[in-house]
């Protein structure tokens, strides 16, 4: 066998190592192996030193490093500080793949200069609802711009020889009960929505990991679901790398191994390590499912030492270059919403108001695990008295950020909004910075409404009173209502634009760069015509996905619902002019590729980019479909009078659907009109293709673990049983959506096949180590560790006194449920000890003790 030199991480003389993981594995001991498959602490792997093979280090994304100095406990405070990149609701505002591969190589560089193997990001979930408290973090409501961007990110990542982790393997689309809730999603959403940016990621990409999410998908824990961690991701996608769980998530390690989950962490000690060896002495777990595990997790280490050498741009320049890159992107992120008059760019030598907090204490980048340490920051206010002056520029500070606490608001404070007023009388124009604090948008809660701070809205109208040239930049990570839309010229989305937001703004505002951000995500007129407005979060056990495959603009644009800004919107300081739209064919077979050819021309007086986006519409659907799906995207740069061709070729998937009853993705026969869009709502060119079958069968593809699924069905049975339904059936809500105002509970439950499951809480002798804490208040002993454990986190994150999530702690905790105490690192409580507080908390007070006591020793 061929042997391969390895060094162990304290840089003593190399050791040979057989090349091939399997091997490794067949000479390490049952011990040896269940201890890969569990994390050496928060934050490390533990390594093979025999073979030459070091621990590795992993550490939170992802948009820019976040490593903390010490792997054996969690805290927001104290990282290494790194370049903090504009967030991925930003970064998909660029629909640029060349610039997000950057950002994602950038941030490799950095975790490769901090002895980081793996950064666990990108995120891909989809937007299902704008409330959800994490949405910062994720890329788009739809699944190929999120699997498209994602992929060029891991490419970059992965180009510097760090490890991406895509996240969270699936259906992870809110935080509130993020632990336990149970998505119930029919199998057409799961495939066409929830995990297509996942598929495309996987396949285009590699990513060293993929990370098994908190919650529930039909009933099972993503940690435990066989379906999705073997059957999809490996045998149909062809993963090779290693599935880890989210931070805390595994709820049975022997069944989450035999499902296909490599590696648990954070690693707790040597509990989980002996679970495993007991499991499969007793015959509870098959050792292969140990060896599988273990072989990956081996093969990971591998490719982290092979990648462990020297890497150009180490060098103390990049620092420098990592904050410009940070501000291009900034820039290419910013949307123009409006632009009345027009009133942008700025006219040169104009006094200039600058109102809002937010101006001098940016919002720059998502709260919670994400939380990055910026090598510097630039504020919006010392970067506008830096280009022009302090003579021309006039600040109020307009609003309290402290008083901005949601459920606690205090309303605006009329001496801010009378020094806002005075100082927007002096000026040719106001700027006036709002948004969403940190405090409304955070890891571990969703939102519950669109609206800003009060204090905001009324600043903004303050300002409007008096300025008729008011330009809003808002600092947000997801959409927000504007009732003062109608009073103001122009409005900047910037997003969470990472430390040189502050910088890139006025690149904007002046016009040193045309804004070419397009919404990668819809913003509702109302948050009551949102499709999941009455399903979502959810709970208490259950969240219901009724909306199906209608999420964001195919719900919208298919029922005609108005909105305040549609997906792929977004203002140019230039106009574009679409013409002479080609098909390489006007009928094609299926399977045989598309190709679309549009011209695209700068009438305007500016160099400009433009994202040209690609639609296709079923003409006459069989089974019901949005009015059109975006296919593929393209983003030009052109000068003045300057004109380019722009060609798409699609392929097969472009016209299909899954077909639920056949197992597989389905082309019906049709005509197929192929639109061509500065946005969904704002289409420029259209064509028809007629696509023909070249057989009876060939218009239907299944995956590989669907065949049998298909052979089944085809005979007039389900899989596991029951009636079959045709493709084409189903409830006129769906086929007619604008028709309705909301989707039912039977036509829900048509759709997704079998009847609903129940939602009801836990009681109180019922409870087990999956229960919400904050789902237990019928036992005193509950209330009273929950309210203990709060203050104890808190105490945690005191070097961080501003954190969200310190600020809000208790109700994050209330969420959690006993099994994810893991999580306080050496402090964690071990399997045997959760259990004993279960007992407690359901009346059985001696036993309950007992066990603590055992689990304590354990822990020795």
């Amino acid at each position: 066998m061929a042997e391969t030199a390895g060094r162990t991480a304290g840089g003593k003389a190399p050791v040979n190592f057989p090349a091939d993981a399997t091997e490794v594995v067949r000479r390490l001991t049952l011990e040896e192996k269940a201890a890969l498959c569990v994390g050496k602490d928060y934050w490390t792997l533990r390594g093979v030193p025999r073979f030459g093979l070091p621990s590795l280090w992993l550490a939170d994304g992802p948009h820019g490093l976040r490593k903390q100095p010490r792997s054996d406990n969690v805290s927001l405070a104290g990282n290494v500080p790194a370049t903090c990149f504009p967030t991925a609701a930003a970064l998909a505002a660029t629909w640029d793949r060349e610039l997000v591969r950057a950002v994602g190589r950038a941030i490799g560089v950095e975790a490769r200069r901090h002895g980081v193997s793996v950064v666990l990001g990108p995120g891909v979930n989809i937007k299902r609802s704008p409330l959800c408290g994490r949405n910062f973090e994720y890329f788009s409501e739809d699944p190929l711009l999120a699997g498209e961007l994602a992929a060029a990110f891991i490419d970059g990542l992965q180009s510097a020889g760090v490890g991406a982790c895509v996240k969270h393997f699936a259906v992870n689309n809110q935080e509130t009960r993020r632990f336990t809730i149970d998505a119930v999603v029919d199998e057409r959403a799961l495939r066409e929505i929830y995990l297509f940016a996942f598929e495309l990621a996987v396949k285009k990409a590699k990513p060293w990991l993929v990370m098994a999410a908190y919650n529930r998908v039909n009933g099972t824990y993503c940690t435990e679901h066989r379906r999705l961690l073997t059957d999809i991701l490996r045998n149909e996608w062809g993963f090779d790398g290693v599935v880890v769980s989210d931070w805390g998530a595994v709820a049975d390690r022997a069944a989450a191994l035999a499902a296909g989950l490599d590696l648990e962490m954070p690693g707790t000690g040597p509990e989980n390590v002996r679970d495993i060896v007991e499991a499969v002495r007793s015959g509870r777990l098959d050792e292969a499912a140990v060896d599988r595990a273990a072989c990956r997790v081996v093969a990971l280490l591998q490719k982290a030492a092979a990648a462990a050498g020297a890497l150009a741009g180490l060098d103390g320049d990049y620092v420098k270059a990592h904050h410009a890159l940070a501000r291009r992107a900034a820039a290419e992120a910013a949307v123009l919403l409006k632009n009345d008059g027009p009133i942008l760019p700025l006219a040169p030598g104009a006094t200039i108001a600058v109102i809002g907090a937010m101006a001098k204490r940016p919002r720059y980048q998502g709260a919670g695990s994400s939380v990055i340490t910026p090598t510097q920051l630039d504020n919006a206010y010392d970067a506008l008295v830096a280009r022009v002056g302090p003579a021309r520029v006039v600040y109020a500070p307009g609003y309290d950020l402290a008083a901005d606490v949601p459920g606690r608001e205090r309303g605006p404070k009329p001496r801010l909004l009378s020094e806002a007023r005075a100082a927007a009388r002096q000026a040719d124009v106001a700027v006036v910075f709002a948004g969403l604090p940190a405090l409304y948008e955070t890891e571990g809660l969703d939102r519950t409404s669109l609206s800003l701070p009060r204090s905001h809205d009324a600043l903004i109208e303050a300002v409007a009173e008096v300025n008729p040239n008011v330009i809003v930049v808002l600092c947000n990570g997801a959409p927000v209502a504007m009732p003062w839309l109608d009073r103001v010229p122009a409005v900047l989305e910037a997003y969470l634009g990472g430390q040189a937001g502050g910088s890139a703004v006025w690149d904007v505002l002046f016009g040193d760069v045309n804004p070419c951000g397009k919404l990668a995500e819809t913003f509702p007129l109302r948050l009551e015509d949102h499709p999941a407005h009455r399903f979502f979060p959810g709970g208490p056990r259950t969240v219901e996905y009724r909306e199906s495959i209608y999420v964001g603009y195919r719900y919208y644009d298919t029922a005609e619902k108005e909105v305040l800004f549609p997906f792929g919107h977004g203002l140019s300081y230039t106009t574009f002019r679409y013409d002479n739209l080609r098909l390489s064919a006007a009928e094609i077979r299926v399977g045989e590729p598309l190709r679309v050819t549009v011209s695209v021309t700068n009438t305007g007086p500016r160099a400009g980019k433009e994202i040209v986006q690609l639609y296709v519409r079923d003409v006459a659907p069989r089974t019901f479909r949005p009015v059109h799906e975006l296919k593929d995207f393209a983003k030009v740069a052109l000068e003045p009078g300057e004109a380019k061709d722009v060609t798409f070729t699609l392929d097969r998937r472009a016209f299909a659907f899954w077909d639920t009853a056949a197992g597989g993705w389905r082309v019906e026969p049709g005509e197929f009109e192929i639109r061509i869009g500065a946005s969904s709502r704002d289409i420029r060119l259209t064509a028809t293709v007629r696509v023909v079958a070249e057989s009876e069968t060939v218009e239907l593809e299944r995956e590989p673990d669907q065949r049998e699924a298909g052979h089944q069905r085809e005979a007039g049975q389900a899989p596991g049983g029951g009636e079959d339904r045709s493709a084409t059936a189903a409830p006129p809500e769906y086929l007619h959506p604008k028709d309705y105002a909301a989707f039912s509970a039977g036509a829900f439950a048509a759709v997704y096949g079998r009847p609903l499951p129940p939602n009801e809480p836990g009681r109180r002798g019922g409870y087990t180590l999956h229960t919400p804490l904050g789902d237990m208040r019928e036992s005193w002993a509950a209330r009273l560790f929950l309210w203990v454990a709060s203050r104890a986190a808190r105490f945690v994150l005191k070097d961080d006194p501003d954190s969200p999530m310190r600020r809000r702690m208790g109700e994050v905790l209330a969420q959690m449920p006993v099994r994810s105490l893991v999580m306080g690192g050496a402090a964690g409580l071990n399997r045997t000890m959760q259990e004993g507080l279960v007992d407690i908390f359901n009346g059985h007070t001696l036993r309950g003790l007992r066990k603590l006591v055992s689990g304590a020793l354990r822990r020795r």
